[in-house]
């Protein structure tokens, strides 16, 4: 049996924030932090942000099906990372700060002290370099569609998205990188320093290529964790599974899949699903699991004139965002607006999914890809049985919602998509729209074509989500705190009360951020009451 003061479990994009900010308080507490996967850092497609592509095809990246879906696309790979920094090590770090329409449904759906005021400062507390893409990275085809969508659509062509809160406008991103080197601004890059120098000084243990198997609890309190060596561990492979124990606490950074999954293989959760897992139940606590939500995304493509020009930075550098998500919603229409749909121009477009639906393709293409801001519709993640090693069953309930708003917003995003093509300047390269066709013309016809071909942003999130004490499927109070135990925290995106409108990753880190603020007021607490 191993100690430690704090057990860290998952090295991601939260986990090396978590870690890191915990081992360098004042007071030096002990923290251990299990990765699943290796170390980044001599990684070098995980150090240039271009390569994002190859990481996400690598050894690293961890394939997840979902159940078939009703209304969606049920071939998808959602991806995860298992290597330290996780998703941060392979995505395309578009870094949006939230905006406060967000955060204030945060708090309107019951997460008490998450609205802007409170959680927004924490923006400035991050280690990561987020930059305004220099002009020798932009992109001169993606720079005509953008100045072309601001005109067509009649909304600002933006510079800077992060110096004020939402309004629709089109532009190249911000993004968590280093323009000189393209080195991205991982959690790992970005927090390196803090985890390096607390090894250095001994009160910090890495353990990668590990993962957790369970949470070990004395009666209502998480006390640890058994951990095992991956087959792939070097030296350790092959080791007998061990416990961890944690004398303060356990902070869950493992995701909005493993997060829930390690929750319930320990008798934390739904006690119908964990019985018919065969997990003796714990501790009830219906809502893990549930509250699944993702961005879905469209795709239109067109066939053009000639090759796209081959500066970026990431691939996926510019976009737009359309309407006002709050304005129609009887419950929300008092809050700060947010995008209904947020639009992504890349520099080639993602094809996988057209290719498989055998969509013929020219040679010379262009695209853009919509995704549905604010899903209504909800998802879940489950266990079938009490074997670590078998899969996670996954349903997004892809546009299940009963009110058809995911449907309407992605028949936006097409439309307003038609729109940038039959507008100058874009319009002089534009031969014809491939996908989804001009003889695709009603709303049912083009929902039904997204619809069978859509993707997936990578952003899994709610599955573990913040509520009101009164709230059964609510899963963590305010202080991140897993309901009905004691000794544990949940900090990654399963937190999230509702998906972000836009790219998770910056929110994510900040309320990493906030998690160690969380904690280190207890510990301070506790110090005090020993001394008395």
């Amino acid at each position: 049996m191993e100690h430690t003061d704090y057990l860290v479990i998952g090295g991601g994009t939260a986990g090396c924030i978590v870690a890191g900010r915990l081992a360098d308080l004042p007071e030096h507490p002990h923290v251990t932090l299990v990765e699943w996967g290796p170390d980044d850092a001599r990684e070098p497609r995980a150090q240039s942000i271009r390569r994002w592509e190859e990481m996400v095809e690598s050894e690293y990246a961890v394939q997840h099906q979902s159940v078939p879906q009703v209304r969606g696309n049920s071939n998808i790979d959602h991806t995860r990372l298992h290597i330290l920094g996780g998703c941060s090590t392979a995505n395309t770090m578009i870094s949006w700060v939230p905006f406060r329409g967000d955060l204030q449904e945060w708090e309107r759906r019951g997460a008490d002290g998450w609205g802007p005021d409170a959680f927004l400062p924490y923006a400035g507390r991050l280690r990561t370099r987020i930059s305004v893409i220099p002009e020798y990275d932009q992109n001169p085809r993606l720079a005509r569609m953008v100045d072309t969508a601001s005109t067509a659509l009649g909304i600002e062509r933006v510079t800077e998205w992060n110096d004020h809160d939402y309004r629709p406008g089109a532009g190249f991103f911000e993004i968590g990188y280093v323009p000189e080197t393209n080195q991205r601004s991982s959690g790992s890059n970005a927090y390196r320093d803090l985890l390096t120098r607390a090894e250095l000084r001994g009160n910090l243990t890495v353990l990668t290529g590990h993962r957790a198997l369970r949470l070990v609890l004395d009666g209502d309190t998480v006390v640890g964790a058994v951990v095992a060596a991956d087959d792939a561990a070097g030296a350790d492979a092959g080791r007998e599974p061990r416990e961890i124990q944690a004398s303060r606490e356990v902070v869950l950074c493992a995701g909005a899949y493993e997060t829930p999954k390690l929750l319930m293989l320990s008798g934390i959760g739904d006690p119908e699903v964990l019985d018919a897992a065969g997990v003796p139940v714990r501790v009830s606590l219906p809502g893990v699991g549930g509250n699944l939500q993702d961005h879905a995304e469209g795709i239109v493509v067109w066939e053009v004139t000639g090759p796209v020009e081959p500066q970026s930075a990431t691939g996926w550098d510019a976009g737009y965002l359309f309407g006002d998500e709050h304005a129609d919603d009887p419950e929300m229409s008092d809050l700060d607006p947010v995008p209904v749909v947020a639009t992504h121009v890349p520099q080639v477009p993602w094809v996988e999914q057209l290719v498989r639906a055998g969509v013929p393709l020219p040679e010379h293409i262009a695209g853009v890809a919509p995704n549905v801001s604010r899903p209504h519709s909800r998802g879940r993640v489950w266990i079938d049985s009490n074997d670590p090693d078998d899969e996670l069953q996954i349903d997004y309930g892809y546009f299940t919602d009963p009110e058809q708003h995911d449907e309407a917003a992605l028949v936006l995003g097409v439309r307003n998509a038609r729109r940038l093509a039959a507008e100058h300047p874009f319009a002089d390269e534009v031969v014809r729209e491939v996908f989804p066709g001009e003889h695709v013309q009603t709303d049912e016809e083009i929902s039904a074509a997204e619809r069978a071909v859509h993707q997936t942003v990578y952003h899994p999130c709610g599955t573990c989500r913040i509520g009101a004490a009164d709230d059964p499927a609510s899963v963590l109070d305010a202080e991140l705190r897993v309901r009905g135990v004691q000794g544990l925290r949940v900090a990654d995106a399963s937190a999230f009360p509702t998906i972000t409108s836009i790219n998770p990753v910056i929110t994510i880190m900040m309320l990493a951020e906030r998690a160690v603020d969380l904690v280190a007021a207890d510990l301070d607490a506790d110090l005090e009451a020993e001394l008395r």
